[in-house]
């Protein structure tokens, strides 16, 4: 019964394989990446960067077809583009970068589903915007591993300075530690994990296996290793459990959803009962200091 529920899927069928895959990778890069958003509180930075993918992937469809590489390419230059621009309005207006960020995601969302409905048809449509984790391909999933193995060397680089600027930002400048030049290097290490993401969860799911586990892992750990550690545990976990669902339900429902379905009752569940800072530990800690205080 075990054998036949949660191994035989992997084992009897390629496309499984290919999608387990896809979510080891996703979760190895992806969920490090958004542990760093979530302490450097760019949370919904994270989120306007996936809805800019959507223009320059539609570009790339509507130029190649359903290309990887096209879409990747179309996808990543859109990503930087609007980080770029998001960037400039802030430096030379009053108007903060989390507002700008705002105000592109939603302008990219809307050009990108008009260009995909001039070029495609609804079926195209929501596999730019939603994915399909169990059509991954061979393709695919070399360029999924190259933004994991790149992923991880470069945040093993950038750890020291990252974690400095999301400490006391002020300091690395006073040091002349170039902050500028790790935020851009970190942004281009979003937009690459949420291009890669994309070809599996789609331009509005990448984002959730990205942040969910990430955010959920703040409420069991403090430090930064432990963060990441648990991030991609429970990424990896939640794709896992998505999978399967998505494989023995009779209603035949979309993986990629389902995976970030579950990595939100991953969440809820961390929010009463995580470690650090759940509700049922605050609770508990709140009445062990009124009874050592009697």
């Amino acid at each position: 019964m075990f054998h036949e529920y949660f191994i035989a899927p992997f084992t009897e069928f390629s496309f499984m394989r290919y999608a387990l895959t896809s979510v080891v990778f996703l979760a190895l890069s992806a969920a490090p990446v958004g542990t760093f958003l979530v302490m450097r509180r760019m949370s919904l930075i994270g989120d306007a960067l996936s809805h800019a993918v959507l223009p320059g992937a539609a570009i790339g469809y509507m130029v190649a077809g359903l290309s990887l590489p096209a879409m990747s390419v179309g996808g990543f230059v859109a990503g930087m583009l609007m980080a770029f621009l998001a960037g400039l309005i802030s430096r030379f207006t009053e108007l903060k970068e989390d507002a700008n960020f705002a105000a592109f995601y939603l302008s990219s969302l809307a050009i990108g589903v008009i260009l995909v409905s001039l070029g495609g048809n609804n079926v195209e449509l929501l596999h730019l915007l939603f994915g399909s984790v169990l059509a991954v391909d061979l393709v695919s999933l070399r360029l999924m591993g190259v933004v994991a193995s790149l992923t991880i060397l470069a945040l093993a680089i950038m750890f020291r300075p990252l974690m400095m600027e999301s400490i006391d930002p002020l300091f690395l400048r006073a040091v002349k530690g170039k902050g500028g030049v790790w935020h851009v290097a970190f942004l281009v290490l979003v937009v690459m994990n949420l291009v890669a993401g994309f070809q599996a969860l789609g331009t509005l799911m990448s984002v959730g296996l990205m942040m969910l586990p990430a955010i959920a892992a703040r409420l069991w750990v403090r430090g930064m290793g432990a963060l990441m550690a648990v991030a991609s545990l429970g990424a990896l976990v939640c794709g896992y459990a998505g999978l399967l669902l998505s494989y023995h339900h009779p209603a035949n429902i979309p993986s990629g959803p389902t995976i970030i379905l579950f990595c939100g009752i991953w969440y809820l569940f961390s929010v009463v009962f995580g470690a650090n800072s759940g509700i049922f530990i605050k609770i508990w800690r709140k009445k062990h200091r009124k009874f050592k205080a009697v």
